[in-house]
């Protein structure tokens, strides 16, 4: 069972980083350091927002709009250290 417990983790870890990694590439592109018309990073970043859509959406539903800011990343962030915490916490249940 222990074992279950380090893949979930490093499931989380894994989806901080996607979301890590979209968060910075949109900051980049809104910026105008990463053109979104070369093909590498048109693949990159419509392969993430593929990847997160599903996971943004219903937060974005649930969120008021703030008109060009996007807080669905953030609560996102937050949603998974919270279940990293209650994993944590309960590392012995996994034992």
């Amino acid at each position: 069972m222990a074992s279950v417990f380090q893949i979930l983790l490093m499931l989380i870890g894994v989806a901080r980083f996607i979301i890590f990694a979209h968060f910075i590439m949109s900051w980049l592109i809104s910026l105008q350091v990463l053109n979104i018309r070369q093909p590498i990073v048109a693949q990159i970043w419509y392969g993430l927002q593929r990847i997160l859509d599903p996971l943004y959406n219903p937060i974005r539903r649930i969120l008021p709009n703030l008109g060009g800011l996007d807080l669905s990343p953030i609560v996102a962030l937050l949603a998974l250290e919270a279940i990293r915490i209650i994993l944590m916490n309960n590392y012995y249940a996994f034992m």
